[in-house]
């Protein structure tokens, strides 16, 4: 396969210095984009979501210790493949989630319950449209004791 390369777009703002399992969905985030892509959040403040992805850039992917783990290593979950979790060690270091905005504003777009550390490389953000994001979706039972604490 060729290689693709990416340049952020932007970074994050917060206050979280370290990689956690838990307790994202308090968290109040700030993406300040490249001056270069002045104006392209304008209209993003009519939407209630986005979905921000960015590059884990702490992240450390070793395949004897990361292609099947039990999710977040907890005793109680299954020992399941790193495609079927939402694992921050991954082999291309990708990460993805639906936030909840705050606000918008020049080149900053303030979020709440991006699960992303200080300093973390943006790569894109997209508006969350319903009719393609949300699903009817079946997951495993494991899926909702692991996310208890998550948000």
């Amino acid at each position: 396969m060729k290689s693709i390369e990416m340049l952020p777009i932007g970074r994050v703002e917060n206050t979280v210095s370290e990689k956690k399992d838990t307790a994202w969905g308090g968290n109040v985030s700030t993406i300040i984009l490249d001056d270069q892509y002045a104006g392209g959040l304008s209209g993003l403040d009519q939407f209630s979501h986005a979905i921000v992805l960015y590059y884990l850039d702490q992240a450390q992917f070793v395949k004897e210790k990361h292609l099947q783990r039990r999710p977040q290593n907890r005793e109680d979950m299954p020992m399941v493949g790193i495609f079927s979790q939402r694992a921050k060690d991954r082999p291309n270091r990708i990460g993805m989630t639906s936030v909840e905005i705050v606000s918008v504003s020049g080149l900053t777009l303030t979020v709440k319950g991006l699960d992303a550390v200080n300093g973390t490389p943006v790569l894109d953000i997209k508006p969350y449209y319903p009719v393609y994001d949300r699903k009817d979706a079946a997951v495993p039972e494991w899926v909702d004791r692991l996310m208890e604490h998550y948000f």
